[in-house]
């Protein structure tokens, strides 16, 4: 006959030799040094391997748990409440694909450099490649994606292991939030029983909290001294590509006005709205490095990016076209973010640690010439009204002016979450400077359209203010199921939805002349579905955008009202295209003839000094 077992729940096929609570414990302890390393909320995913993760997460008052039903979209979650809070966020799933599903979220978040802690359960080693269901080869299965990974040992019931389990936590939260931040993964596998009946007076986790210190991210002195170097008196340019949460841009700006240069700000810099000095930020650089006058007469001796590259086609290539400019990009140990191979030094370090130590050394002399600064300002202001101009003069929808309508509706502390595509593209373009505090975010670490629906959705879980998400339709279906957790936790977003009912940004490239005969099916893509339907199903108000403009009011409105809104403004893909070349083709006319203006203008002094 056998030994009776130590657990009351453990069956004949999986007999559990630990002593009651001892599983409990192990995850215990892991969890109670993750919140003592600043992790506040968890993201779960219903399954039963994970179920000592999950309940002792669920039963603990001091996480905030999230459930979320799709695996994928819980990972696009986690990621915008990650970057919203600036915090790890935890991400609990089970065994199998489950884990596998969790994959898109953490390249993105690998790529945007946001901290996820990625708590996969799974079988135990003795169960692993011998058919066992629901058992996939999960160790260190995301790869060169994630900044660390570990698998851990099952739980045995012994103090030494609750207190591995701690410094494992501890390691993991330091070491996704350490330079570059990125996720962490951490295999649990779990032997039977999964389940205890609860245990009268538990013994605490063996160990105590461990503290790590932060690293420091400064440039090295001689690095500094070169730049400065590089930059004094020079024509120069501060180039802020995307960034997630956004670059110190108080400091960004000092720096530029100092060296007497304009800041080319991508609008997911954080640099293109805030209450910073926005009479450096230059915004309509995508159509000005368009004009041939322009982009001749205005090339930089010297750069500095921070940040990732811009989103802006024309202004990387613009600056590509250029080898003899002096190109600085600003990046930590470890990391290069430079895909156009222009770099001329790769300076370590962050974007607050060089700001300040330039600040600290730059003189009032160390300007750049009389007029470099004034004359992109000047263009800037040109085009910015063409643009404008261009916008209104139209009497039907055009998808360029949901930024401008937005730049109209959304309050101070709200955040904009803009998908990829044609939307980034377009807030790139016509998004003007706003003198408020807005977050204007997206997913441009690998740019994909999965996961945008459910990241907005994380971001209007942070609870920091209104968040609004422009997004495409294919988009917006891809990630369908990430609406579910707005009503299941009582979220409120708003959705400007623009239904051009297919693949728009692809008529923008060569496919649709030089593939003509395949380009609808395989590109355009057309779905015809009724998207009010599918906003209705999730408990939504759909609202169906009418007009050429005007849209501002609508937006205002949808703020003020709870839960799930979605504006949907319908547009036609080909006429899209027509639309963008009038409205730009008028910028760019206008910026023309303010430079020939400009020209006659010097011109004409120049004859009366010589006369």
């Amino acid at each position: 006959m056998p030994e009776p077992s130590a657990n009351p729940l453990a069956s004949p096929q999986y007999p559990s030799p630990l002593p009651p609570g001892a599983a409990e414990r192990y995850v215990r302890a892991f969890t109670d040094q993750l919140l003592a390393s600043g992790v506040r909320h968890v993201v779960i995913c219903p399954g039963s391997r994970s179920t000592p993760l999950t309940l002792v997460f669920a039963r603990d008052q001091r996480w905030r748990a999230w459930l979320h039903i799709d695996e994928r979209s819980a990972g696009y979650f986690a990621l915008g409440l990650a970057r919203q809070l600036g915090e790890p966020v935890a991400l609990v799933c089970s065994s199998g694909t489950a884990a596998a599903n969790f994959l898109p979220a953490v390249v993105e978040a690998s790529l945007l450099r946001v901290p996820l802690l990625v708590l996969t359960a799974d079988r135990p080693p003795e169960l692993r490649d011998v058919g066992a269901a629901q058992t996939i080869d999960q160790v260190r299965m995301f790869g060169s994606h994630v900044r660390w990974a570990t698998d851990m040992t099952p739980a045995d019931g012994t103090p030494a292991l609750e207190r591995a389990a701690r410094g494992i936590a501890a390691r993991a939260a330091a070491t996704s939030m350490a330079a570059p931040a990125g996720p962490v993964h951490v295999n649990f596998p779990f032997r039977e029983p999964l389940l205890e009946r609860p245990v009268a007076d538990p013994l605490p986790p063996a160990g105590h909290p461990v503290t790590v210190t932060p690293s420091v991210v400064t440039p090295a002195p001689e690095a500094m001294r070169a730049l400065l170097e590089a930059a004094r008196g020079k024509r120069g340019l501060v180039v802020a590509g995307p960034e997630a949460g956004g670059l110190p841009a108080s400091l960004v700006t000092s720096v530029a006005r100092a060296l007497g240069w304009p800041v080319l700000a991508d609008p997911l810099s954080g640099l293109r709205a805030g209450e910073h000095d926005l009479e450096v930020v230059v915004e309509a650089y995508d159509v000005l490095t368009r004009v041939p006058a322009f982009a001749r007469e205005m090339v930089p001796e010297v750069t500095l990016r921070l940040g990732a590259a811009p989103t802006s086609k024309a202004l990387n290539v613009w600056l590509a076209a250029h080898p003899a400019i002096d190109s600085w990009v600003v990046d930590v140990e470890g990391a290069w973010r430079e895909p156009d191979a222009t770099v001329s030094t790769m300076l370590r370090g962050d974007a607050t640690s060089v700001c300040r130590a330039l600040l600290e050394e730059l003189a009032p002399g160390d300007s750049a010439e009389a007029g470099w600064l004034e004359r992109w300002r000047d263009a800037n202001a040109v085009t910015v009204r063409a643009l404008r101009a261009g916008a209104d003069a139209l009497d039907e929808a055009f998808e360029g002016r949901a930024p401008l309508e937005l730049a109209e509706a959304l309050p101070d502390g709200a955040t904009l979450v803009v998908g990829n595509s044609m939307p980034v593209r377009d807030v790139d373009t016509f998004l003007p400077r706003l003198g408020r505090r807005v977050r204007i975010e997206g997913t441009r670490g690998a740019s994909g359209i999965d996961g945008v629906v459910s990241t907005a959705v994380g971001a209007a879980a942070a609870g920091l203010g209104p968040v609004v998400l422009l997004i495409g339709d294919l988009s917006f279906l891809h990630d369908f199921n990430g609406l579910w957790a707005v009503n299941r936790h009582g979220l409120n977003l708003t959705v400007l939805l623009v239904n051009n009912d297919g693949g728009g940004i692809f008529h923008f490239l060569p496919q649709a002349d030089l593939a003509a005969d395949a380009f609808e099916e395989w590109w355009g893509t057309p779905h015809g579905l009724d998207l009010a339907q599918a906003v209705a199903l999730h408990g939504g108000h759909h609202v169906r955008l009418d007009g050429a403009r005007g849209w501002a009011s609508e937006v205002a409105a949808a703020l003020e009202r709870p839960g799930l809104q979605v504006l949907e403004l319908r547009t036609e893909r080909v006429r899209n295209v027509e639309l963008h070349r009038q409205v730009i083709g008028h910028a760019t006319r206008a910026l023309e003839e303010a430079l020939a203006g400009r020209a006659a203008s010097v011109g004409s002094a120049a004859a009366g000094v010589t006369s």
